[in-house]
């Protein structure tokens, strides 16, 4: 089974910025695509970002494009979401999620196509 864990949420003012980390373990790293997700308080959860297998290819949501930076280290078992110039409406939960295999294709990605998924982080970002 994989464990993912996440850290580095917290509190932050507009415009500001946050890295989220995201520890796996369990299976072999790059086996997986990783990506993120957000829940905002009613609402469904979200894609936001797609890394592939070996690091190379990146997806990202609308929203978020030009915004956030998706990086994975397979040495370390870890990946990274920067965000910067961040917005009241990117206040969720994110969510770390494993997909297996190394196929990629851009565009969004659905919550159903990840086998694991950590228990998220909070980022809240106040005007």
């Amino acid at each position: 089974q994989v464990q993912l864990t996440e850290s580095g949420g917290g509190l932050v003012q507009t415009a500001g910025s946050l890295r989220l980390s995201c520890t796996f373990s369990g299976l072999t790293f790059d086996d997986f695509g990783m990506g993120w997700f957000r829940q905002a308080p009613g609402q469904e959860r979200e894609f936001v970002a797609f890394v592939s297998w070996s690091g190379h290819s990146t997806s990202y949501s609308n929203s978020v494009k030009g915004r956030f930076t998706v990086s994975r280290d397979n040495a370390k078992n870890t990946v990274t979401l920067r965000m910067k110039n961040l917005r009241v409406e990117d206040t969720a939960v994110y969510y770390c999620a494993a997909r297996q295999g190394r196929v990629f294709r851009s565009g969004t990605y659905s919550d159903y196509e990840f086998e694991y998924w950590g228990q998220g982080t909070q980022v809240t970002v106040s005007s």
